[in-house]
């Protein structure tokens, strides 16, 4: 698996307020959307979120997103190498993403930008 890239995971209680300030300190421009009660903006290397405690709390234990080609190559690798995959493959509004627990009990999000069924 070729990890692409990784955002560093922000959570907030004004997503407003905060994709402003990362716009400034970054120069891009937040892409926003929404999985369930959860707001995000993506700002360059940023994953912003905000939302009700419950599933905050549970997006707070992601140490990291890793971005991948694809979500099912990453799931075998990750099953190979005795990760346990906790949430998904599933499709986002911006691709598709996967929770695992890694051995070592660190957890990560992997996410690529394939909608489901599209072929690579």
């Amino acid at each position: 698996m070729e990890i692409l890239g990784t955002a560093l995971r922000v959570c907030v209680d004004d997503l407003d307020a905060a994709a402003g300030v990362y716009e400034r300190l970054t120069g891009a421009e937040a892409m926003r959307f929404a999985q369930g009660p959860v707001s995000a903006a993506a700002v360059g290397p940023f994953l912003l979120m905000s939302g009700p405690p419950g599933p905050m709390e549970v997006l707070s234990k992601v140490a990291a997103t890793l971005a991948v080609g694809d979500v099912e190559e990453a799931a075998a690798d990750l099953r190979a190498v005795g990760a346990e995959i906790i949430a998904g493959p599933q499709s986002t509004p911006i691709g598709r993403n996967l929770v695992a627990r890694h051995p070592d009990g660190s957890v990560f999000e992997y996410v690529d930008r394939r909608q489901a069924g599209a072929g690579g």
